[in-house]
């Protein structure tokens, strides 16, 4: 199955995590990625925390834990290759569409692009760990 298919057919919680410039760690709950041609993958966000990290730091981690019993998921290592600001593209991305004056989202947005370096399950059974330079 590919990765894309596995997004879009599987619910559950993402938190993508992030590091500044001297290592400090963040990590926020964020929505399923967004596949795009070009072989990279997307996340809206606005400019907080992890926006921040990742100006110093192109390197995060999302993990991904499927709804349901156990302990079912993705960790996606991912390397930031580009961002834009407010664009059409962006706002055709938005799963949520709301009002934004109504909700004070008065906040600029990004749309972050990421190179997939490897993808991992959840839990990795301790035989099937390896150490990765990535």
């Amino acid at each position: 199955m590919a990765l894309s298919e596995y997004f879009e057919t599987h619910q559950g919680t993402g938190v993508l995590a992030t590091a500044d410039h001297e290592g400090r760690v963040n990590a926020a709950v964020y929505a399923r990625p967004h596949f795009m041609e070009d072989d990279t993958i997307a996340f809206i966000m606005r400019d907080r925390l992890t926006h921040s990290n990742l100006q110093a730091n192109p390197h995060a981690t999302y993990l991904f834990m499927e709804k349901g019993p156990g302990y079912q998921g993705k960790r996606l290592y991912l390397k930031k290759v580009r961002e834009e600001r407010e664009t059409e593209l962006l706002y055709q991305l938005k799963r949520r569409h709301y009002n934004s004056d109504r909700d004070g989202d008065n906040e600029p947005k990004f749309l972050v692009f990421f190179k997939l370096d490897h993808v991992l399950p959840l839990v990795t059974p301790k035989e099937k760990q390896v150490a990765t330079d990535a």
